[in-house]
């Protein structure tokens, strides 16, 4: 998964995120009363849109990023990570937007070159091994709000949702995620709740194609990317 561009989105900016959990449901016929049940028979897949992506004429290096993504992709074929935005709902422990701050090494490693890393503001780890197709998940608090209900998170670019929670004993929260687990999560693993990323591939093959446009100075394309479920199948066929 190294090789995988992620989407730049400080320099392609889309003015809107759409990040949808698309179930799967099976009618089980209408009733006498009319009445047609729908039956879930799994946790889905995410459907991303990125709406309004900002090119501006000015600014050559919009264009050719987002040529070069279209030509690395080649359609549905390629494999893209895609950030999705999550502050509203974050857990950030002041209730509001927390910037990821800069920390020095601490470990006094010897190739240390007082360079800072990045470190995110939420900080939750899994409790106990998550294994794969799961549907629930068991989180311990390092530095969050004390609610993880209904917020995203993702593990190696897998990403998850949570529901209503099942049960909080201390500072271990347990609740079910959608969808099933695509990867096993071992425990203690460091999950991405500030910037949370899915593995996707476009949803159509030409959903990169641009029109310039001279008069208008500004284009807004708009492209759609689906969870590429066959990435995630093929490592535990």
């Amino acid at each position: 998964m190294a090789d995988n561009i992620v989407w730049p989105i400080c320099v392609l900016r889309p003015q809107q995120i759409s990040a949808s959990l698309v179930p799967f449901t099976r009618s089980g016929g209408r009733s006498l009363g009319g009445v047609e049940p729908a039956i879930r028979t799994d946790l889905g897949y995410w459907s991303i849109d990125y709406a309004n992506v900002v090119l501006q004429n000015r600014y050559r290096e919009q264009w050719q990023t987002w040529q070069a993504i279209r030509q690395k992709l080649g359609g549905r074929s390629g494999l893209i990570v895609v950030p999705l935005r999550v502050s509203l709902s974050a857990p950030y422990l002041s209730g509001a937007f927390e910037p990821s701050g800069e920390v020095p090494h601490g470990d006094d490693a010897s190739f240390d070159d007082d360079t800072p890393y990045s470190q995110g503001a939420i900080s939750v780890v899994t409790e106990g091994v998550t294994p794969v197709g799961a549907t629930t998940i068991r989180l311990r608090i390092i530095n969050a709000a004390a609610n993880l209900v209904g917020v995203k998170f993702s593990f190696e670019h897998a990403a998850y949702e949570t529901g209503p929670v099942i049960d909080v004993s201390g500072d271990v929260w347990t609740v079910p995620i959608s969808p099933t687990v695509r990867a096993l999560i071992p425990s203690g693993s460091d999950l991405e709740f500030d910037q949370p990323t899915c593995l996707c591939r476009l949803a159509q093959d030409r959903g990169m194609d641009l029109t310039q446009d001279a008069i208008a100075k500004n284009f807004f394309p708009s492209v759609s990317f689906v969870e590429a479920t066959d990435y995630w199948a093929s490592l535990v066929s």
